[in-house]
């Protein structure tokens, strides 16, 4: 009886404190989207940019204000569901709290540009990104998106899906070069580079931390 208390109010503090720093990662991304991303148009990675991409594209040629949490809710609905049936419910269910506090987060907080410089806007944004996917990592969850992708192709089919996703980066990029212009578009693989590099300082071993934790403790 001792051993069930003891273990259940450990199990309880590890997932209050995963759902802290969870949260606290939504926060992050979602400031960092409105006072780096937005004021400096810039295209992050993963389904993160091609929501503000599709948002821009909606503006620029329809008139339309799409709300960041609809498109964002629409991309991530299918990879989450495989990855719920296929990788972990808890899992799955950590990071799509992240996925839902962020597009709340976002389509709340004011567009507050920091500074001018891109340079800047670049390496500062892609340092605060990298930190906020590593919170989310140490949670033993991820940001959604394109990871519920990649870890599930790992699992099930031994796929690895990361060069399909730089691909797929590329081409979005090229797709806001043409139609925003290539200056925004460059810059933007400044701050992919600086969101990576970051994310492997802080957290060198998150490839293999995550997929031990999907398989073995979820």
């Amino acid at each position: 009886m001792k051993k069930t208390v003891s273990y259940s109010k450990s199990q309880l503090l590890d997932d209050l404190g995963r759902l802290a720093l969870m949260v606290l990662a939504s926060v992050i991304m979602a400031v960092n989207l409105k006072s780096f991303v937005q004021a400096g148009d810039l295209v992050p990675g993963g389904f993160n940019g091609l929501t503000l991409l599709i948002q821009r594209v909606a503006l620029r040629f329809w008139g339309l204000s799409v709300p960041f949490s609809a498109i964002n809710f629409l991309l991530n609905a299918v990879p989450a569901a495989i990855s719920f049936r296929f990788v972990g419910k808890k899992f799955t269910l950590y990071s799509c709290q992240c996925i839902v506090l962020v597009s709340i987060f976002t389509d709340l907080v004011p567009t507050i540009p920091i500074t001018e410089d891109l340079l800047l806007i670049c390496v500062f944004g892609g340092l605060i990104t990298g930190f906020a996917v590593s919170l989310c990592l140490r949670a033993r969850a991820t940001s959604g998106g394109t990871d519920f992708i990649a870890i599930a192709l790992s699992e099930r089919k031994n796929i690895d899906a990361w060069n399909y996703i730089l691909a797929g980066n590329a081409v979005m990029l090229t797709v806001a070069g043409l139609l925003f212009g290539w200056e925004r578009a460059l810059y933007s693989i400044i701050f992919q580079f600086t969101s990576t590099q970051t994310i492997r300082l802080l957290d060198p071993d998150s490839g293999r931390a995550t997929l031990f934790i999907v398989t073995g403790r979820e």
